[in-house]
């Protein structure tokens, strides 16, 4: 696809303010300001996005998270800045009698539903990138050509994991089993409860 063709896609301007207010808790203002700066973004703390935004800004920005800070450090800040997000679209985006719903559905009804809203809205995180889900063998999301893509996708999924352990069962994590920032054609995140390792079919089993 052409630059031109990519400046067409926008996601969500959480993936930029929620990004700020997590190297601001990080490290303070100079930090979030040298790593705004390092991808010529500056200007976006003295202006905070109110619309959809360019995906190749917040792209930029989430490569230089990765690329500045040390290997732990980055994946803190991106994990609060999705938590954040995801704290962000329970408290402004999805309205208080769905969430009531879907707490009392069984994780097992709940789960299918929230993701497939998800995907409805997928275009608000995903731009450019195509995404599916899927139910075989337990819930997953996937991200083809994904444009946010950082090593691992610590936002991504701290987005998912807050969603769904928030509306389905708290004891959901989201992993990652592929990655376009590792080489891989789409990032693929899958839906587990109780903390069981990657294998074991009762963790991906129903929600």
């Amino acid at each position: 696809m052409r630059g031109d063709q990519l400046a067409d896609h926008v996601v969500g301007p959480n993936a930029i303010l929620q990004t700020a207010e997590a190297l601001r808790a990080e490290g303070g203002e100079a930090l979030t300001r040298h790593v705004f700066a390092s991808v010529g973004l500056e200007h976006l703390l003295d202006h905070p996005p109110a619309d959809m935004v360019d995906q190749r800004c917040a792209a930029a920005l989430h490569g230089a998270v990765s690329r500045l800070l040390p290997a732990p450090r980055a994946e803190a800040v991106a994990q609060d800045a999705g938590a954040r997000t995801g704290a962000y679209i329970l408290a402004h985006r999805i309205p208080a009698r769905a969430q009531t719903v879907l707490r009392l559905l069984p994780a097992v009804l709940a789960g299918p539903i929230l993701l497939r809203a998800i995907r409805q809205h997928a275009w608000t995180f995903a731009g450019s990138g195509r995404v599916s889900t899927g139910s075989h063998g337990g819930l997953s999301l996937t991200i083809a050509d994904n444009p946010l893509a950082t090593p691992g996708c610590p936002w991504h999924r701290a987005v998912l994991e807050t969603l769904f352990s928030r509306l389905v069962a708290p004891d959901i994590s989201v992993s990652e089993t592929t990655c376009c920032a590792r080489g891989d054609a789409a990032c693929r995140f899958v839906f587990r409860r109780g903390g069981a390792g990657a294998n074991a079919p009762q963790a991906r089993a129903g929600l």
